[in-house]
């Protein structure tokens, strides 16, 4: 059998317009037909052998029998691999993703630890620097479905807390998850869920928002050993070989691709939330560990054109620390009112210019 031919039917139900069919079937065609007429020439021969007519030579059969077979040889070797343009597999998103700018780090976020809490981490797309990169915030779910289930489910039916973010998902008619003894998380979804048009960059972001929220879902309930390595298989409605947003080939074992998380980012306080006057604690976590940090804080007028004014600005150290690599924390006294945060990293060959910044807005009661 040929697997190619497999591989061509499940690309045309993708949406794909395989350009090799029509070649194939019609080989495959003029082979049943040169096949059949062979046959009816044996018969004839029988019956000529038996009126007494020389067979035909040894290597006259043999030439034959290479015509005959010869167009199966070109029929089979348009099933040896011609891959589709423009396709990349799940668990190589880094041949479309372009290089980071200038300074940008190429390390990952580590995998989130077990916690009581239950709001879910989930993952969403912002841009910084001319590049896209993924942007963590935690979210109440409902206590419906398994952590990974919810987790992926706000993911593609909700939007951000934070405006600057977003996601490509559409919210799909069937979602459901599996863990197995071996560290694989397994996430079969209906088709709908792919139903936006971006292109091949995005598209792999895409599947590594997916894979990063089903992973720090699972590992923040302690579903999985966060010591070993944790990996994503995405099937559609049951199947692999998918072909997610006509770009990103789904099915093989994915784990996070480094590189993908954003190089800074504030995890408290979160966008749009109150906090108790007074002390207040902002933490994050850059991806430059024991690189510096400028933060500044603003203060955001509340009578309706939302203007901003500098109120209080610092510098800080990201930690070196193998335990906590990255982390920053920073406390600062503020009264009641509406305030923006923002960080961003200093770059090491110019330490006047900042990058990579994130912002969060939040109220003082």
């Amino acid at each position: 059998m040929c697997h190619a031919g497999i591989r061509l039917s499940r690309d045309r139900q993708a949406g794909l317009r395989p350009v090799s069919d029509r070649a194939a079937v019609s080989g495959r065609r003029r082979l049943q037909t040169d096949h059949h007429r062979g046959t009816r020439g044996v018969r004839r021969d029988s019956g000529i052998r038996k009126r007494g007519v020389q067979q035909p030579s040894a290597g006259r059969v043999r030439r034959v029998a290479l015509a005959l077979a010869l167009p199966a040889v070109l029929v089979l070797s348009g099933c040896v691999a011609t891959p589709q343009s423009g396709i990349t597999n799940s668990s190589s998103p880094s041949e479309l993703i372009p290089a980071p700018a200038s300074g940008a780090p190429t390390t990952s976020a580590p995998l989130e630890t077990a916690q009581t809490s239950n709001k879910a981490p989930v993952y969403w797309i912002g841009r910084g620097n001319d590049n896209a990169f993924l942007y963590r915030e935690f979210r109440d779910v409902p206590d419906q479905d398994n952590p990974v289930t919810r987790a992926l489910r706000v993911m593609m039916s909700q939007k951000p807390l934070d405006p600057d973010f977003f996601t490509p998902w559409q919210n799909p008619k069937k979602l459901a998850t599996s863990i197995s003894g071996k560290n694989v998380i397994t996430v079969d979804v209906s088709a709908d869920a792919f139903n936006s048009n971006v292109d091949a960059a995005m598209a792999e972001r895409a599947i590594q928002q997916l894979v990063y929220t089903a992973t720090a879902a699972a590992a923040s309930a302690g579903l999985i050993d966060a010591g070993q390595q944790v990996q994503v298989v995405v099937l559609v409605d049951g199947h692999t070989d998918y072909v997610a947003f006509n770009h990103v080939r789904l099915g093989e074992p994915t784990s996070r691709s480094a590189g993908m998380v954003a190089p800074v980012w504030i995890i408290d306080p979160q966008e749009g939330t109150s906090v108790a006057d007074g002390s207040v604690k902002i933490s994050g976590r850059s991806t430059v560990q024991g690189g510096k940090l400028r933060w500044a804080i603003l203060k955001v007028d509340g009578d309706g054109d939302n203007a901003k004014t500098a109120y209080l600005n610092g510098s800080a150290t990201a930690s070196a620390d193998a335990t906590r690599p990255g982390l920053f924390t920073l406390s600062v006294n503020l009264g009641p009112g509406n305030y923006e945060v923002r960080v961003s990293q200093v770059d090491a060959s110019d330490s006047a210019k900042e990058v990579f910044q994130d912002t969060r807005g939040f109220t003082v009661k």
